[in-house]
């Protein structure tokens, strides 16, 4: 293991993207703990952590998300949220919209760019509007708690409302926001890895020492008395732990291998004989993304609805869409087999497949050339698409299944078991094999060198 990290270290541009890569996240995690002009984070904590309780609550997950920030009411407390809720947005524009898609196809380099401009204009409004409907729901909990909020900044009222607060808490929140995504893209170009996952990921890790802590805190190790918690439940959980994290790393590497035959095929004089090969298509194409996009998508309307306050229908949809409801449980499913599809259907291209292999002489036994040849890829990764999608939608919601079972609180259920170990695990993996794919880079570049013939000066 030493040896292998060492080689990694030895090559300079590895050397410097991951170095860069773990200052960036630095400057997030130092962001987690900056709060809002004029907001006490610690009178907040302890109003969240009561409000909370020990039941589900979209509070709880929305924090796991941002690391801890959302419940501190820091500069980052939006944290990826709504720049993940504008790109499902705009996935969505080009699937529907013919003519962009045709520009993408055209000039990839110019749509894509295109895009990440609308992505931008929209993560920036989509902050707006979030951080003023957290800045109403900061105020309704000054009144409960008071302190949370300085008052001199309620004092400057206009039109009846706390203007200045409102301004301040907006601009932070929304520059917070849009520093964060700056930090991700940056991650991706310069660093290792992609960049809005690993902040997500980040910010689930950091929150592994207060499920720990809250694990302890529930044996009640340190009374005689019995705690809400006992050793066979922490077992269940380990076990349960170790299970999902084998069986993630296990989905996420399978694959079907399509078997190949080349035709044989004459180079100058000489006829070649025609080889054999694969093509392996996954069993899980999109990865972790479908769930990143299905707790990101329900997170966005729940947050609107929650900060709205009480006795209007908002409340009511936020009721409903709180984790661990029935209705929350069906709509995140659902949403994850349709991203899942979703994101294979615009990221497979079975047509330039099939058209790479015409061109190669090859071919899949027992199917022709050309379009059954895409028919077929297209049929065989739909059906193993299904495997992967239902995997990902058991895994997502097991943390709810073994919350009510074993009366666990949240916090600890979502970590151990659900969409956050699934994103860990999943973001990690893709991440080493970026570093691998360097590494490998590398040994090419130097073999080559080794063997290259030089021409006579």
């Amino acid at each position: 293991m030493l040896r292998e990290l060492q080689k990694v270290f030895q090559i300079p541009e590895l050397r410097a993207k991951i170095v860069f890569t773990i200052l960036m996240l630095a400057v997030f995690r130092i962001g987690g703990f900056i709060p809002v002009p004029g907001i006490n984070g610690e009178i907040a904590v302890s109003f969240f952590r009561h409000a909370t309780g020990g039941g589900q609550n979209l509070f709880q997950l929305v924090d796991i998300f941002s690391g801890g920030a959302f419940s501190q009411m820091t500069v980052i407390a939006l944290g990826v949220v709504p720049y993940i809720s504008a790109s499902i947005i705009m996935q969505l524009v080009v699937a529907l919209w013919p003519s962009l898609q045709r520009e993408i196809k055209e000039n990839a380099d110019q749509g894509r760019r295109k895009i990440n401009k609308y992505t931008r204009v929209l993560t920036v409004l989509l902050s707006i509007l979030q951080s003023a409907m957290f800045a109403k729901y900061a105020i309704q909990m000054n009144y409960s708690r008071p302190g949370i909020v300085t008052g001199e900044l309620l004092d400057v009222q206009m039109f009846g409302m706390p203007i200045l607060f409102y301004m301040i808490f907006i601009f932070t929140m929304t520059t917070g926001t849009v520093f964060l995504m700056w930090i991700g893209e940056q991650i991706t170009d310069k660093g290792i890895g992609n960049g809005m996952s690993l902040i997500i990921t980040v910010g689930i890790v950091s929150q592994l020492p207060t499920a720990i802590g809250l694990i302890i805190q529930q044996l009640n190790l340190d009374s005689q008395e019995p705690g809400a918690m006992n050793f066979t439940t922490v077992l269940v959980l380990i076990g349960i732990f170790v299970v999902i994290t084998l069986a993630t790393i296990l989905v996420i590497q399978g694959h079907r291998r399509i078997p190949l035959q080349y035709a044989r095929r004459v180079v100058g004089r000489k006829e070649v004989q025609g080889g054999t090969s694969y093509i392996p298509l996954k069993v899980n194409y999109a990865g972790v993304i479908p769930v990143i996009f299905a707790s990101s998508l329900l997170m966005f309307p729940a947050i609107v609805a929650t900060f709205a306050g009480t006795g209007n229908w908002l409340s009511e949809v936020a009721q409903w869409l709180s984790p661990g409801s029935t209705l929350y449980i069906v709509l995140f499913v659902a949403l994850i087999i349709f991203f899942t599809y979703f994101w294979t259907a615009t990221q497979f291209r079975p047509d330039q497949i099939a058209s790479d292999m015409k061109k190669n002489g090859a071919f899949i036994p027992g199917i022709r050339q050309g379009k059954p040849t895409q028919d077929y890829l297209e049929s065989t990764m739909n059906r193993i698409t299904l495997i992967g999608a239902v995997f990902l939608a058991l895994i997502a919601i097991l943390p709810t299944i073994v919350g009510r079972l074993l009366g666990v609180p949240q916090t600890i259920s979502y970590f151990f078991g659900g969409t956050a170990l699934l994103i860990l695990v999943g973001v990690v993996l893709d991440t080493m094999k970026q570093i691998e794919s360097h590494l490998l880079m590398k040994r090419y570049d130097g073999f080559m060198k080794k063997g290259r013939v030089r021409g006579r000066d």
